[in-house]
């Protein structure tokens, strides 16, 4: 996804008071970042390119998963702005190794580059944020650094709709047993199916995705509005519509069935029987497709599931597959996904699975000649 401007950068993390994971170390890198705090001042505004459901409100307030920002300068550094709310980061200065930000304290900090020179960087956020909305204020250009256009939208666009498999919930986890901070701090979005994928096309993409939630029954019945509830919305406080003025995504993902039949009904909720709430997801999913169809009309729609439940995720997403095509839908496809170890945290899909599924869907997106010239 990154279209570096210069060779790869050598970074290092160093960094007092910042904790910094996964980083390469390499001879010769010194200062990749450096807080600057609170009280520094700020340069001149980068011009950007946002991928994701974001509200310009002091700076981009967002929520949902797989926010990203994008700039480019010419200089020797840039400071990104970071306001409240908790993030783990993944930036990337031309398309280098990413350098992982986690937790960091709102204020500013300096991203050096290799030389001076004409340079894009790239950051990411790969956590999930569901208890509150963050805020990264910016990307600005120091005393000496001058800001260069914003790098352009991507021609191609993809959509991931979905639960935790879709988030990458704990999905770097090197077990299966996880504290909530562990969850937090191994789930990364860029390494899950959605980052995959788009950097297989070189797609701008968006991550509407909420662990835990289904169409019809979140896990374990818990309240809480569905995805399909949520998803109009662009954070997750039910009032503030999504708008994404040049969202026209050519295909759309949606994963959605694991929480609503991967554990069994309990006294009071509102389904008779298993076949009950067979019925009732089958309905409100075709329908959501159907919304999503309106929205846009020109995109194909790939419906994936695992084999979870004893197969009855897939299934019922075959169902819906195949209701949606006797009412008269071509352009969607099921595909089912099998054999994964679900080794990350709660035994959720692991990188290696991640992987796998984004194989899959790669396979049918393939098979569509037409796919990226439907607008």
């Amino acid at each position: 996804m990154p279209r570096p401007l210069t060779p790869i950068l050598s970074m290092v993390a160093v960094a007092a008071g910042l904790l910094l994971a996964g980083l390469p170390v390499h001879a010769g890198q010194t200062d990749a970042i450096r807080p600057l705090g609170m009280a520094a001042p700020t340069g001149t505004p980068l011009p950007l390119h946002v991928g994701g459901r974001v509200i310009a409100r002091n700076g981009y307030q967002r929520q949902w998963p797989g926010t990203y920002w994008e700039a480019a300068f010419w200089g020797s550094a840039v400071d990104l702005a970071v306001g409240p709310g908790a993030m783990s980061l993944r930036i990337r200065v031309d398309g280098g190794a990413a350098l992982s930000l986690v937790r960091p304290m709102p204020g500013l900090y300096r991203i050096a580059a290799k030389g001076t020179g004409a340079h894009h960087i790239r950051v990411d956020v790969a956590s999930e944020s569901q208890a509150e909305p963050t805020v990264l204020r910016g990307l600005f250009a120091p005393k000496g650094v001058a800001p260069l256009p914003a790098p352009a939208a991507r021609p191609r666009q993809i959509e991931f709709i979905g639960d935790s498999h879709t988030v990458g919930y704990g999905n770097t986890s090197p077990s299966r047993q996880c504290s909530q901070d562990a969850i937090w701090r191994t789930t990364d979005t860029t390494q899950g199916v959605a980052g995959v994928t788009a950097a297989k096309y070189d797609a701008d993409y968006q991550v509407n995705a909420i662990s835990g939630r289904g169409v019809v029954r979140n896990y374990g019945g818990f309240a809480a509005p569905t995805l399909p509830e949520a998803y109009p919305f662009a954070l997750f406080d039910g009032r503030t519509p999504a708008a994404t003025p040049g969202w026209h995504p050519q295909v759309v993902v949606v994963a959605l069935g694991t929480n609503d039949f991967s554990t069994p009904l309990k006294p009071g909720e509102r389904w008779a029987d298993r076949d009950a709430l067979h019925d009732d997801y089958e309905h409100h999913y075709v329908a959501f497709v159907g919304r999503l169809r309106k929205a846009y009309p020109k995109a194909f729609f790939v419906l994936w599931a695992t084999d979870l439940a004893d197969g009855e995720i897939g299934r019922e997403v075959g169902k819906v597959v195949e209701t949606l095509r006797a009412d008269g839908e071509r352009r969607v496809a099921f595909v089912p996904v099998s054999g994964l170890s679900f080794n990350g945290c709660d035994s959720h899909p692991s990188v290696a699975d991640d992987q796998q599924i984004a194989a899959a869907i790669e396979r049918t997106i393939d098979a569509q000649p037409d796919i990226w010239t439907a607008r």
